[in-house]
């Protein structure tokens, strides 16, 4: 199974990828408004590298439940330095993680190579169409709602299930906007629009979407869910970070977004080394 973003190419099965969290923004759940300045942001992203982040991924816009919308100007003053500037100096995919194709446009232009779009469950293509004419490579996430929306009353008959449609759906959206699949992947996107039982549901169904033929990446660092689930605050869900990493990797999934990118390494090669010698 291929990978294709721009010049880059992964092809699976491989070693887990990890993808580093790159935060420009004031007001992220976790580290919002530690890496705000572009220079803070570079230093960072070197930081995750040098820890064996295979990519990075740079947002300049919270999506955390109930976050502020910033315009158009304001997420490419935050991002397009950091692009620039990690383009010139590292030698893995950068990754935009946008909902507005404007963004998206301009950090392609600068030097990323994947969009990770948060609002796959848009009606207007023109956000594929820029992908398709770029040749990036997209991650598709389900989401429920909007990040204003997504957490006021999540409802689903079978969530597992409606994912896996989700995912079928938009392949043929994004295909007949000019996207290869080989672009594509697919992001189940837990705590987007989900409650704690359905969180858990789908870390639980993983390998379900591993059939649909298509990398996945999974993103649950940090997250609220583990609080929940463990009474621990922001500071204090590593482990519970790692934990979900290992059982992703336990059931096929490909990319990890992370931030804690030295921790996740460790315990995804430890999985990885005792899956490989596992008798069938």
């Amino acid at each position: 199974m291929l990978f294709r973003a721009r010049q880059f190419s992964f092809t699976f099965p491989r070693p887990t990828l990890l993808m580093g969290i790159v935060n420009v923004t004031p007001d992220s759940f976790s580290d919002g408004g530690q890496f705000l300045s572009p220079d803070l942001a570079v230093a960072h992203a070197l930081k995750l590298l040098d820890q064996g982040a295979d990519i990075l991924d740079i947002g300049g816009e919270s999506t955390r439940p109930g976050a502020t919308l910033v315009s158009e100007a304001e997420e490419l003053s935050r991002v397009l330095p950091v692009v620039e500037q990690l383009a010139k100096r590292v030698s893995i995919p950068l990754s935009i993680d946008t909902m507005k194709p404007v963004v998206a446009r301009a950090a392609l232009a600068a030097g990323a190579s994947i969009v990770n779009d948060i609002a796959a469950n848009r009606d207007d293509d023109t956000m594929w169409r820029i992908v398709a004419e770029s040749s990036a490579g997209y991650i598709c996430m389900h989401m429920q709602g909007t990040p204003q929306t997504m957490q006021s009353n999540p409802t689903y008959t079978d969530v597992c299930r409606e994912v896996s449609e989700f995912f079928r759906e938009r392949q043929q959206r994004l295909v007949a906007a000019g996207v290869a699949l080989d672009q594509v992947v697919l992001d189940p996107g837990i705590g987007f629009g989900k409650t704690l039982e359905h969180n858990l549901q789908l870390l639980g169904g993983l390998e379900a979407h591993t059939r649909l033929g298509r990398p996945l990446v999974l993103g649950v660092s940090r997250k609220s869910f583990l609080g929940k689930l463990a009474g621990a605050p922001e500071a204090d869900r590593l482990p519970g970070s790692l934990a979900c990493a290992s059982l992703a990797v336990a059931a096929g999934v490909q990319i990890l977004r992370v931030h804690d990118v030295a921790e996740t390494v460790q315990a995804v090669r430890v999985t990885e080394a005792v899956f490989a010698r596992r008798k069938n």
